[in-house]
């Protein structure tokens, strides 16, 4: 395995939430808890809008930029992703729910099935088309991940798992400068992500040692 494999996870060897983060809504951790309260708490002080336009987001990546904690900063990262993941529709809601169900089960040609039809039900949707960008690199469809977070960051720029994949490609393709650039972009929008933190440092210290 070459070093670039060390690095950068690939596709073969990743289950899905190893990719781009997938929200689990059965989990109760203490993060989960807190993303709770948030969400909560922004209901009380702002109606939603259900999708990248959601008014709760502003707030929401202005505490990440403000946060100490850890627990918080992943209890707000968790809110952000539940909030990306609303819709107005409830069918399209259940189909993305079911998307997710099948990259769990690593049934990847089904989930790209649902995410295909989702992109043309609902094309002004962020998050149906970062789901289908994280299928296509699980099945090394590099490019056409790549074409679907481009589409993801034309609608919600401050897409910090957009970013981070867009990383990921990048370094499965030996393209150390992009990648690092990707990585940095999303710990802009998101300073608590351990994943691009790593990738990052990681990208640094060898072009130190060069």
């Amino acid at each position: 395995m070459d070093e670039r494999r060390r690095s950068f996870p690939s596709p073969a060897h990743l289950a899905a939430s190893e990719a781009w983060p997938i929200v689990s809504l059965a989990m109760r951790s203490p993060a989960t808890v807190f993303a709770a309260v948030c969400l909560a708490a922004l209901l009380a002080a702002a109606p939603a809008a259900a999708d990248q336009d959601d008014p709760r987001l502003k707030r929401l990546f202005e505490s990440l930029q403000t946060t100490t904690s850890s627990i918080n900063a992943q209890g707000l990262t968790n809110a952000i992703w539940l909030v990306w993941l609303e819709h107005d529709d409830p069918q399209v809601v259940e189909r993305m729910q079911s998307g997710m169900r099948a990259m769990q089960r690593e049934n990847y040609y089904l989930a790209l099935a649902i995410y295909d039809d989702l992109v043309d039900r609902v094309p002004d949707f962020a998050e149906a088309w970062n789901k289908r960008a994280t299928v296509h690199y699980l099945l090394g469809n590099y490019q056409r991940s790549l074409d679907d977070i481009e589409r993801t960051l034309e609608l919600e720029p401050r897409h910090f798992g957009a970013l981070e994949g867009r990383g990921l490609i990048y370094g499965e393709l030996g393209l150390e400068e992009e990648a690092l650039q990707a990585f940095e972009r999303a710990l802009e929008v998101n300073p608590h992500l351990p994943g691009a933190t790593r990738r990052a440092e990681e990208i640094r210290g060898k072009s130190q040692r060069i």
